[in-house]
């Protein structure tokens, strides 16, 4: 609600990865509450592009895709120098701490599990999203 520290950010768009539509609505619906601009991709093909297209805020990262697993998605994203700074917000049913490490390992900045706490999600977004706001 904060509007000196929205405009400072420049944006507050988050790039919503999940491939169930109506898990990745409700993402958005949520974020959109806390006053994100919401971006969907049903895979990990379609949100490597609208990430480098526009850089969101930061990224809600489902692991188990269609194409490519968010793993990977995660990896590329930080591999690249314009996308290495989005943070990325793991949100999987993956909840064994060989897959949490793992997506420590590829550079996610949260690692939550479904069913997931809303509260918990909104907090990680305003968390990272903000963090990283004078980047561009």
């Amino acid at each position: 609600m904060d509007d000196a520290n929205a405009s400072r950010n420049g944006h507050r768009s988050i790039l919503v990865v999940e491939d169930d539509r109506e898990i990745n609505e409700l993402v958005g619906a949520y974020a959109q509450i806390a006053g994100f601009e919401y971006r969907p991709a049903l895979d990990g093909t379609s949100a490597l592009r609208e990430a480098h297209a526009r850089l969101p805020a930061a990224v809600v990262l489902d692991l188990m895709l269609p194409d490519i697993d968010g793993f990977e998605v995660c990896k590329q994203l930080k591999r690249e120098p314009d996308t290495r700074p989005v943070p990325v917000i793991m949100l999987t049913a993956l909840s064994d701490e060989a897959s949490k490490q793992r997506g420590k390992e590829c550079g996610a900045s949260e690692y939550l599990t479904k069913p997931f706490d809303p509260d918990r999600l909104m907090s990680a977004l305003e968390k990272h999203a903000n963090a990283d706001g004078d980047s561009k």
